[in-house]
């Protein structure tokens, strides 16, 4: 009469052995992970996209700025086209062209 008010005591077993019982799981377990692993890192996989997205994003930003940069040109050629003034201050600026009788002064910067 003792032993019936004693519960029986349950067996310990391995997360292992329970896996090997349970061959639908074991079969989605073996199928699955390959499958998700595939998924996420493969060539075509989720962490690749990102990465192409980044990488196209970049790439974007950097023709954006080469178009500015391409219109900002463009529009000081053809100043210098026809334009007198703006073809002295180039001379100027760029090359120290002076008229004659102007003295240059230059200043130093650096300090």
């Amino acid at each position: 009469m003792d032993g019936q008010f004693y519960r029986k005591e349950k067996k310990q077993g391995s997360i292992l052995k329970k896996l090997l019982g349970n061959r639908r799981l074991l079969i989605s377990l073996l199928v699955g992970i390959p499958l998700l692993l595939f998924v996420l890192f493969g060539s075509r996989g989720v962490v690749q996209r990102i990465r192409l997205e980044n990488e196209k994003a970049d790439l974007e930003e950097q023709i954006r700025v080469a178009e500015q940069e391409t219109r900002r040109l463009q529009a000081a050629s053809k100043a210098l086209d026809g334009d007198r003034k703006a073809i002295e201050k180039v001379a100027r600026e760029k090359f120290g062209m002076v008229r004659r009788g102007e003295k240059v002064y230059k200043v130093d910067q650096s300090r």
